[in-house]
């Protein structure tokens, strides 16, 4: 379980830069993250942006759930089966100052022009689905994406 937001202001959305775990390039994702055991979601989404991006933010809306299933391949071992779990808030930022986080799974934290987010390195499906419900807002809380 996780939870993000999307922080739109000006025509720019704030995004987070998480090191690609295979050396590769880094990659833009929603700010956000995992829930701690028995922390509630509101709460995460207000903790992890804080930590990703040094601010602070109001929650302004719950604009829906992405639900990802994926079987990842071991070479010597069982197959890992795992299913994740995204709430994806709105926000607005209301004090703090952007900093990057040490330490933690992102490196930086930057506003980008929304027309610029399709030319960004991202995680296609978590940016994707973030924008796709904000700007649809459906009254299920699900956008479906195109397949890439």
């Amino acid at each position: 379980m996780a939870a993000y937001a999307i922080c739109v202001r000006d025509g720019q959305i704030l995004l987070s830069r998480s090191p690609a775990p295979d050396g590769g390039p880094p990659e833009w994702v929603l700010p956000g993250g995992g829930m701690d055991h028995g922390e509630d979601p509101h709460d995460t989404v207000v903790r992890e942006v804080a930590e990703e991006t040094g601010y602070r933010i109001e929650v302004t809306g719950l604009l829906g759930i992405r639900s990802s299933h994926r079987v990842f391949p071991r070479r010597l071992r069982r197959s890992v089966d795992h299913h994740g779990v995204g709430i994806v808030y709105e926000a607005r930022v209301t004090g703090g100052e952007l900093r990057y986080e040490v330490g933690g799974s992102t490196d930086m934290a930057a506003w980008h022009d929304l027309d610029a987010v399709p030319g960004l390195n991202r995680v296609v499906p978590q940016v994707d689905f973030g924008l796709g419900l904000w700007r649809e807002r459906p009254t299920t809380g699900r956008v479906v994406l195109p397949e890439t």
